[in-house]
C-alpha cells in the first residue's frame, strides 16, 4: 500500500460524520426551551401521504417557550393537532383559527438529569464511531508498513490519525458539554 492509499480525507471525512450526527442527535433533546427542530421528525398525513410539518405550515418561534404554526390549508388544522398530539413529544397544542401554538412545558429536575444522560450516550456512540475510523486508519498504516512503506513515514501518518481523534473528540466533548448547560438551565 502506497503513501497515496493512506487518505486521511476519508478519515476525516467519516469522522466529521460522527460529529454531524452528534449534532442532529443532540439538536432533538427538548430543552425547555422551544426550537423548530422538536418538530422536525413529526409527519402529517396530507393530501393521501406523510408529509413533514414544515411543509404543511410555517413554523416559527415567537417566544423562547412557544412554538407556533401558521397552517396554510384550513382542512389540515385538525390532522397537524393529532400529529403533534400522537407524536408524544409532551406539548399540547392550542388552536387559534389556523395557527396552532405550542407551550413548552417546564422540565423538572429529574427530565433534566436524564436528558442528560441521553446527551452522555449520544456522545458515546460518536466517540465510539470516531475510534472505530481511527482503528481502520492504524489498520491502513499497519498494511502500508508491511507493503514497503517506510517506518517514518508510517509513524508520520499514525501521528496525524491520532491528531485527527483527539480534535474530533474535543469537539464532541464540547458539542456535550454546551448541551449539558442548556439543558440544565432553568
Amino acid at each position: 500500500m502506497s503513501a497515496e492509499e493512506l487518505d486521511l480525507d476519508d478519515l476525516e471525512r467519516r469522522m466529521k460524520g460522527a460529529v454531524s450526527v452528534l449534532k442532529t442527535e443532540l439538536s432533538g433533546l427538548r430543552t425547555g426551551r422551544a426550537s423548530v427542530h422538536l418538530l422536525e421528525p413529526i409527519t402529517v398525513e396530507a393530501y393521501g401521504q406523510s408529509m413533514p410539518i414544515n411543509q404543511v405550515g410555517t413554523v416559527s418561534v415567537p417566544e423562547p417557550r412557544m412554538l407556533s404554526i401558521q397552517v396554510w390549508d384550513k382542512g389540515m388544522v385538525s390532522a397537524v393537532e393529532k400529529a403533534i398530539r400522537e407524536s408524544n413529544i409532551g406539548i399540547n397544542p392550542v388552536i387559534d383559527g389556523q395557527l396552532l401554538r405550542l407551550p413548552i412545558p417546564e422540565m423538572n429536575e429529574e427530565r433534566r438529569t436524564e436528558l442528560t444522560k441521553v446527551a452522555h450516550s449520544y456522545a458515546e456512540n460518536a466517540k465510539v464511531a470516531v475510534r472505530h475510523v481511527r482503528k481502520d486508519g492504524m489498520d491502513q498504516c499497519k498494511k502500508a508498513e508491511k507493503d514497503g512503506m517506510s517506518e517514518d513515514d508510517v509513524k508520520i501518518y499514525q501521528d496525524e490519525i491520532q491528531d485527527l481523534t483527539d480534535k474530533t473528540i474535543k469537539a464532541i466533548d464540547e458539542l456535550l458539554a454546551t448541551k449539558q448547560v442548556e439543558i440544565m438551565q432553568v
